[in-house]
């Protein structure tokens, strides 16, 4: 490997839980002009695949009120931050993108890209290949963004980064009940957790009905079912999904033969 490409695969971002900031092979987090310096690094990585207006980053840096020279500030900090970066890294004066290569690693695009390799591989009924997507999307997803800041675009990231969360249980949960075996009581666990994160979404009740089938438990199955038609009814004035009552369903004709 060259000396250029060993440098390039040695940039790793991380934004969720510790912030890190290794590019070329060096950790610049602690030399990251204060807060803001922090904060415009981490909007220009998360955002490296296209260009940011000035404009877009003040708005960015400074949510709750501007300094006395927003522009001028802003110019300050993007100086800094160029002098930390290898040559060209910080490109564009009035439209600013952050070039770190493509063997560059950031957390947030990481889970992304886990996310849907894994769903990808759980539609597949490749389980054993889920495991690796599904492990790095959890575990990024399950971190912090940026623990302390606040801001409209850190709050929509950590929607998203929530999101992601919930869909990689989905997938652990999918991944047991298609493995078996011992893997079941994963399930069951995974489900309970899907639950308690989103106690309106269906998926995390699925599970735990299809374990309780596969367990041979059908009225705990029936119990669960029972639990999310009165939430729904009593809360959105909706009925389970078809998804939902088919395993209902399979469950009532276990019932009927036992």
């Amino acid at each position: 490997m060259s000396e250029g490409r060993q440098q390039r695969s040695a940039t790793r971002i991380q934004l969720c839980g510790r912030f890190v900031a290794r590019v070329a092979g060096r950790r610049i987090e602690q030399e990251l002009p204060g807060r803001q310096g922090r904060l415009l690094f981490a909007y220009v990585a998360v955002n490296r695949d296209r260009v940011a207006s000035r404009d877009e980053l003040i708005e960015a840096l400074w949510p709750q009120g501007l300094p006395a020279a927003p522009d001028l500030a802003l110019s300050a900090l993007l100086s800094k931050l160029r002098r930390l970066l290898p040559d060209g890294a910080l490109a564009g004066r009035s439209a600013i993108r952050l070039e770190l290569g493509r063997d560059a690693r950031v957390d947030v695009e990481a889970a992304r890209d886990g996310i849907h390799r894994a769903e990808a591989l759980i539609a597949a009924r490749d389980w054993y290949a889920a495991t690796g997507p599904t492990l790095v999307a959890h575990n990024i997803s399950q971190r912090r963004l940026l623990p302390g800041e606040e801001g409209a675009w850190i709050d929509e990231l950590r929607r998203e980064l929530e999101e992601i969360q919930v869909r990689a249980l989905e997938c652990t949960a999918r991944r047991s009940l298609g493995i078996g075996g011992g893997e079941v009581a994963l399930a069951e666990r995974t489900g309970r957790r899907l639950i308690e994160l989103s106690p309106y979404r269906e998926s995390g009740y699925a599970v735990l009905m299809e374990t309780f089938e596969r367990q041979g438990n059908i009225a705990e199955g029936l119990r669960v079912y029972e639990g999310l038609r009165g939430l729904l009814r009593e809360e959105l004035g909706a009925a389970p999904s078809r998804t939902v009552q088919r395993v209902h369903e399979r469950l009532l004709t276990h019932e009927s033969t036992s």
